[in-house]
C-alpha cells in the first residue's frame, strides 16, 4: 500500500508540473475579434473584461453602445494578458465593466490604471452577497434571496455591499495565506503568493440568483456614468434579461431535485463552483487544485487524499474546466477507476456553435450536466 500510494504521489506530482508550464505558456493572441465582430463603432464604448460578462453587457445595453469584451472565449481569466492594442481600448472606453475581487489576476494593473485615468469602472463583485473560499455549499438546502445587503458608495463613486472586505489604497483585496506542506514537508504554494484558498471567491456567476443582483447593479452604474444611452430602454432590456435570469434559476432548480440530496457533492477542477453550491445545496467536497486561481498547484500528497475522498463518497463523475488543462483530473479518475469525467464551461463561454455560447446557455447546460453525472 505504502509503495503504491508513493507511486502515485510521483505520477501527481510530474503531471502537477506539466500542466504548471502549459498554462505559464498558455495561448493568447489577443483576438478578441470574434466577441466584437458587428461593432460599428457609433455611441459610447463598454469595455468588459470577461466574456461572460461581455454576454450579459451586450443583452442590457444591445446596439445602444459598443461592447469590447477583452477575453476571448477559452481564454483563463487568472492567467490572461491584454496585447497593447486592448489596454489602449481600457483606456480610452466610456466604462469598464469588471468582474472584481482580483479574478482578471492577469490585468490587475492594467484595471488599476484605467481607474487612476479616470474612466468609471464597475466591479460586478460589488453588487453580489459574496462568500470566503470553501465556504460554500456546507449547508445543504440554503437558499438565499441575496437582497439582504445594502448598497453604499465610496468616495469615487463605487458601489459595495455592507461587510464586503476593506480593500487597499489599490482596491485589491489581501488575505493572510496558509502554507501547506505536501508529506515530505515541502510547501507548494510558497511561489503562488495571492492563490491560496482563502478570501473572498470571485466565481459568482455560477449562480445566476446572485448574477441577477449584478445585472442590476450594471444598469444602475451605466444609467449614470455613460452619456448617451437611453435609459429607459436600459431598464427596459434590464427587466426582460432579468426576467429569463428568474426563469433559468427556476429551471436549475428543477434539475437539481432530480439529484437525491446525498448524491449532491462536487469535486471540481479548481475552487469555483462555491456559489452554485451555496445557492442550490451542494457539498464541494474536494478540488483537483487547492485554490480558486488555476495558476496554484496541487501537491502529490494532496492528490493521493483527494483519491481516497472520491473512494470514500463514492462519486460517480468528478468535474473539470473547458477553459483549463484537463490533463490532471484525467490521471486522476484514471487511477481511481470507475469515475467520469464531465466538463463543465466554468470560466468562459463556448464556442457560438457551443452549448455555451451565452451564460444563459452555460448556466443551463452545467446544471444539465451535473444532474445527469450524479443522478
Amino acid at each position: 500500500m505504502a509503495k503504491a500510494r508513493s507511486g502515485l504521489w510521483k505520477l501527481f506530482a510530474v503531471l502537477a508540473a506539466l500542466v504548471l508550464v502549459a498554462a505559464a505558456c498558455g495561448s493568447d493572441d489577443g483576438t478578441t475579434d470574434e466577441a466584437n465582430a458587428g461593432q460599428s463603432g457609433d455611441g459610447p464604448t463598454i469595455v468588459v473584461t470577461t466574456n461572460i460578462l461581455g454576454d450579459v453587457v451586450g443583452e442590457l445595453v444591445g446596439d445602444q453602445a459598443n461592447v469590447i469584451t477583452i477575453m476571448p472565449v477559452g481564454a483563463d481569466p487568472h492567467d490572461f494578458q491584454a496585447s497593447a492594442q486592448e489596454v489602449d481600448q481600457l483606456l480610452e472606453a466610456d466604462a469598464l465593466v469588471v468582474n472584481g475581487t482580483s479574478f482578471e489576476e492577469g490585468l490587475l494593473d492594467v484595471i488599476d490604471s484605467a481607474v487612476e485615468a479616470g474612466v468609471p469602472t464597475f466591479e460586478a463583485t460589488s453588487a453580489v452577497q459574496t462568500i470566503e473560499f470553501a465556504e460554500g455549499g456546507h449547508d445543504h438546502g440554503h437558499d438565499d434571496d441575496h437582497e439582504d445587503g445594502e448598497e453604499h458608495s465610496d468616495e469615487e463613486g463605487h458601489d459595495h455591499e455592507d461587510g464586503e472586505e476593506h480593500k487597499d489604497e489599490e482596491g485589491h483585496d489581501h488575505e493572510e495565506g496558509e502554507e501547506h506542506s505536501d508529506e515530505e514537508g515541502h510547501d507548494d504554494h510558497d511561489d503562488h503568493e495571492g492563490h491560496d484558498h482563502s478570501g473572498e471567491d470571485p466565481h459568482f456567476f455560477t449562480d445566476p440568483a446572485r448574477m441577477i443582483d449584478a445585472v442590476r447593479g450594471i444598469e444602475s452604474f451605466l444609467a449614470a456614468e455613460v452619456d448617451g444611452l437611453d435609459a429607459d430602454a436600459l431598464s427596459s432590456a434590464t427587466d426582460a434579461y432579468v426576467g429569463e435570469l428568474e426563469s433559468l434559476d427556476a429551471e436549475v432548480k428543477d434539475l437539481v431535485n432530480a439529484i437525491p440530496e446525498d448524491q449532491r457533492v462536487l469535486i471540481t477542477n479548481h475552487e469555483v463552483f462555491g456559489y452554485f453550491a451555496d445557492h442550490y445545496g451542494f457539498e464541494v467536497v474536494g478540488t483537483v487544485i487547492p485554490s480558486g486561481s488555476t495558476l496554484a498547484s496541487a501537491s502529490g500528497g494532496e492528490l493521493a487524499e483527494l483519491s481516497e475522498v472520491i473512494e470514500a463518497e463514492g462519486v460517480p463523475a468528478i468535474f473539470s474546466d473547458t477553459s483549463s488543462s484537463s490533463d490532471l483530473i484525467e490521471a486522476l479518475a484514471a487511477e481511481v477507476g470507475d469515475v467520469a469525467v464531465v466538463e463543465l464551461f466554468t470560466e468562459s463561454l463556448g464556442d457560438g456553435d457551443s452549448d455555451g455560447a451565452t451564460y444563459l446557455d452555460m448556466v443551463r447546460t452545467n446544471a444539465t450536466r451535473i444532474s445527469e453525472a450524479l443522478s
